[in-house]
This record gives structure tokens, C-alpha cells and sequence, in this order.
């Protein structure tokens, strides 16, 4: 289970959101995920394509988001730790893959 901390993924996701992340799935554009960058940082993003070997992940709230790809480059398959599947809390529901 992960938390969302900050507004960067709004409106899709809130600050305090609890999601529940299928680690055995490789993601797709649309897709929400929790990935880390290089730095270490684990985020929660959308996969906005894919970039030679890696991943360009981008956030809902561009405004909020500024520790995304267009600042850190893309993510290896590596990186991607998981495809958020469910807001489990406070306002459970699937979290929809965007095309």
C-alpha cells in the first residue's frame, strides 16, 4: 500500500490517498504507477509514453508536479515498481488508465 503525499496527481489522486499497487504487471501509457528515479525519490505518476528504454512518467497536476519526467528523464522498466490499481482510502475506487 502506498500514500499520496502532495497535489501533483489531483485530480485523479488527493493528498492522503491510500493505494493498493500490483507489482507483477508491466504498465502501459495511461497507467498510474509508483516508480523511483535515480535520485531514489518513489513517486506516484501517469506513464505518458515510452522513450527508448525507459518510461516518461508525468504528473495529472502539471502546475504541482515538478518531480517528473521533464525534470528527471525517464525510468527503466526497473524503476517501475508497480501499477496503482485501486484508491483503497478514503474514497475507495479504481484509479482509471488514461489513453
Amino acid at each position: 500500500m502506498v500514500r499520496v503525499r502532495g497535489r501533483s496527481m489531483l485530480p485523479a489522486l488527493r493528498p492522503g490517498d491510500r493505494l493498493l499497487v500490483l507489482g507483477r504487471r508491466a504498465p502501459r501509457v495511461g497507467d498510474v504507477v509508483v516508480a523511483r528515479f535515480a535520485d531514489g525519490t518513489a513517486v506516484v505518476k501517469r506513464v505518458a509514453e515510452r522513450r527508448g528504454s525507459g518510461w516518461w512518467l508525468l504528473s495529472d497536476n502539471a502546475a504541482e508536479g515538478l518531480a517528473d519526467s521533464r525534470a528527471r528523464g525517464a525510468v527503466g522498466d526497473d524503476a517501475v515498481l508497480g501499477v496503482v490499481a485501486w484508491r483503497i482510502w478514503p474514497r475507495p475506487g479504481r484509479v482509471a488508465r488514461r489513453v
